[in-house]
């Protein structure tokens, strides 16, 4: 014997994790030896240029031996014949690990942001020879196989190597080819449990409810959008317009027998539906993959992997091809904060708790059921950076809106006292969370100039969208919780109690620049119960209506950018449900139709007058004229652009006409009146101030002149200087 029987019974019994060590091509004294392992065989020759060399059995496991006096040249085939089949095929251990040191030091030290490139199923050229070279992190681990359609879903067969401190194994196996499903499985060093799991790091996944990866192939796509990129590039985002289109792919639009749409049907009827709306971006809903439909992809098992449901990852890619080429940006939902418990994917990934805390205090999100990652692990932090460099630079997203980031911040949130662990200060700040956030932010800035991330943030954390170098986290903006929470209380308030809250109109502005807002009226507001924003609207069914419109015109006139989910922009009358389509059919009725065209209107206005977007972030953008008039329900603002053109803001927020309305406005002369809640081409009544009003030269408070206005019942207007 070559080799010593305890090596032999550790390959037999799947335990080994150095199988090159034995395998493969090695000198012995004058001579060298050839070793592969094939369990199933019943007899395995090795091909060389004069015919097939028969190879000795050393072991009822399936190791196969041969030697000779001189190495076989290049990477050998073997013939084996097995269940009575005779194949042929390039052995796996004829090709050593080549680990990338550099990439593997940077993994182990949380700053590999391109982890994706080391680890995963990676398509590969050896030797001539193609193939895909497997890596998984899995430092715990006993034993770790690679198993798949192209090897019958057998662990004896495909043994991995241990690259030693790293925690990272690796195995080339020239038959694997791109298409083909694949996993690992894991043996638990501890109790010799064996788990089958997912790869974290794969590109693809197959169609749920499997949940296998699958081998991808390189991209084809040749991308058209360099002119967009540059754009970006030098884009002055903090005073550009941005008003931004919420989707869920699954349920935008649905074929007739209830199918969803693909990514390319998507591209043709949502990238025209959303420039004829004038928004300026789309945000998708996560499609990082997910195993269950009504988790939204919130719940995500592959965070490198475009969900299969609508196509392939070059089908995605098309997608934001040609919207980039429409002149439209996509944002894309990111979830760094949790993940689910699926036995088969992160959780629990090598035996023991490597994604996620070891700590039961720290481990699961007790409002999800999830998962929190722990980000104070290097190798986690890299696997997170990792997916978002991927999505901007593989997919050339425009942005992440990054979900959850208050349950990252607070280690006690969502916690009673005693379910949660101090930080090394005593405090409920989670450090490390902290830390990943700002190198988050940092690395998205510094190699995506242009890109944006956008935080989903509720409490009142100070500098969220302020430069990490300043002692912020780095987000771009921040979604405005404040705003929402309390214009949607406001507008639940029957009008003729209003008087009594308006201090929730007014308060939102002692805050409003303290970040760079986003005033969101998203999914979260029309699901669970909550209603559509249609049905939390009092009254009967004109100020319902109405007050859906003078909702939408107060987003739009309201310092801080602008998101709207689907369906809301046409009234959608019942709460939203990821298991079909919207409902369409409502713009069969004028009152839902003129919803729609207010809105069209509202975003060319939004990205037509400077005013109403390019001072979003400074007070020097915004006045009050009137923010005390609480008997009438009734507030006046000025919007101001950075050249000092002014846009008048009126908002009457009951269903009483105001004739001969005065207020106090910048200066003398005409005002068009450019916008209306009330036409009738919306469905209002058509109360207004017929096109043009002229203020005179007369004092009104601290306005050197003033203005008297026809205000609607349940309106808003906006007055430009003709």
């Amino acid at each position: 014997m070559s080799i010593d029987r305890i090596r032999l019974e550790a390959l037999a019994g799947a335990r080994e994790h150095d199988p090159f060590a034995v395998l493969g091509r090695h000198a012995i004294g004058s001579g060298w030896v050839v070793r592969t392992l094939q369990p199933q065989a019943t007899t395995v020759s090795l091909l060389t240029p004069t015919g097939e060399a028969a190879m000795r059995r050393l072991s009822p496991g399936g190791v196969f031996e041969w030697t000779g006096p001189q190495a076989p040249a290049g990477p050998y085939r073997l013939c084996v014949e097995a269940n009575g089949r005779r194949t042929e095929f390039h052995d796996c251990w004829a090709f050593p690990p080549e680990p990338d040191a550099q990439a593997l030091y940077l993994f182990a030290e949380g700053r590999n942001f391109q982890a994706y490139r080391l680890l995963g199923a990676l398509p590969q050229r050896r030797e001539g020879i193609d193939g895909v070279c497997f890596r998984t992190w899995a430092p715990n681990a006993g034993r770790v196989s690679v198993v798949g359609e192209f090897n019958d879903w057998d662990g004896r067969r495909h043994p991995m190597s241990s690259l030693g401190a790293s925690g990272v194994w690796e195995l080339f196996i020239p038959e694997a080819d791109a298409g083909q499903l694949y996993r690992f499985e894991i043996r638990n060093r501890n109790t010799g449990a064996v788990s089958l799991k997912s790869d974290p790091y794969a590109r693809e996944f197959e169609r749920r409810p499997g949940n296998a990866s699958r081998i991808a192939a390189p991209s084809e796509h040749v991308w058209q959008d360099a002119d967009w990129l540059e754009a970006r590039r030098h884009c002055d985002w903090l005073h550009a317009p941005l008003s931004i289109y919420e989707i869920h792919a699954g349920s935008w639009r649905c074929h007739p027998d209830g199918r969803q749409y693909s990514y390319r049907e998507l591209a043709d009827s949502l990238i025209p539906y959303v420039l004829d709306m004038g928004y300026t971006h789309i945000e998708l809903m996560p499609l990082t993959e997910h195993p269950l439909d009504e988790s939204w992809g919130y719940q995500t098992t592959g965070y490198f992997a475009p969900t299969s449901r609508f196509g392939s990852p070059d089908d995605l890619r098309e997608f934001i091809d040609r919207c980039h080429q429409a002149g439209i940006g996509v944002l894309l939902d990111w979830v760094p904060a949790h993940f689910p418990e699926d036995a088969w994917a992160l959780a629990h990934y090598d035996g023991t708790a490597l994604y996620e805390h070891e700590d039961p205090k720290m481990r699961l999100h007790p409002d999800w059921g999830t998962h929190v990652f722990n980000y104070g692990r290097h190798e986690v932090r890299s696997f997170l950076l990792s997916s978002a460099h991927y999505w901007l630079d593989a997919f050339h997203a425009d942005g992440l809106r990054v979900d959850a980031v208050a349950s990252m911040l607070y280690l006690d949130y969502s916690r009673k006292p005693g379910e949660w662990t101090p930080n090394r200060f005593g405090g409920r700040e989670n450090l490390e969370a902290i830390d990943f956030l700002r190198e988050l932010n940092v690395m998205v800035h510094e190699h995506f100039p242009g890109a944006l991330t956008i935080a989903e943030e509720s409490t009142a954390w100070p500098m969220v969208s302020r430069p990490a170098h300043l002692g912020g986290l780095g987000f771009s903006m921040k979604w405005n919780m404040g705003w929402m929470n309390d214009s949607l209380r406001y507008f639940a308030v029957d009008p003729l109690f209003r008087r009594y809250h308006h201090e929730l109109l007014t308060f939102g502005q002692l805050y409003a620049y303290s970040e760079n807002f986003v005033l969101p009226l998203s999914h979260d507001e029309v699901v669970h119960g909550k209603g559509a924003l249609l049905a939390k609207m009092p009254g009967d069914e004109w100020q319902r209506m109405a007050n859906l419109r003078l909702l939408i015109a107060w987003q739009t006139a309201t310092p801080g950018r602008k998101l709207m989910f689907m369906g809301c922009e046409f009234g959608q009358r019942h709460e939203w449900c990821e298991r079909g389509e919207l409902d369409w059919g409502l713009l069969a009725h004028a009152s839902h139709l003129g919803v729609q065209r207010m809105v069209r209107d509202l975003n060319r206005l939004h990205r037509e007058i400077p005013a109403l977007h390019e001072l979003d972030f400074r007070h020097e953008g915004f006045a009050w004229i009137d923010c005390h008039d609480s008997d009438n329900s009734i507030v006046a603002f000025v919007r101001r652009d950075r050249a000092g053109r002014a846009a008048l803001a009126v908002l009457n927020f009951t269903p009483v006409p105001r004739h001969g309305y005065r207020l106090g406005v910048p200066h003398a002369g005409p005002w068009r009146e450019g916008f209306n809640s009330d036409s009738h081409h919306y469905g209002g009544g058509d109360i207004g101030n017929a096109g043009v009003v002229e203020a005179y030269n007369q004092p009104w408070g601290e306005w050197p002149a003033q203005i008297e206005l026809t205000l609607p019942p349940l309106a808003a207007v906006i007055l430009l200087p003709s």
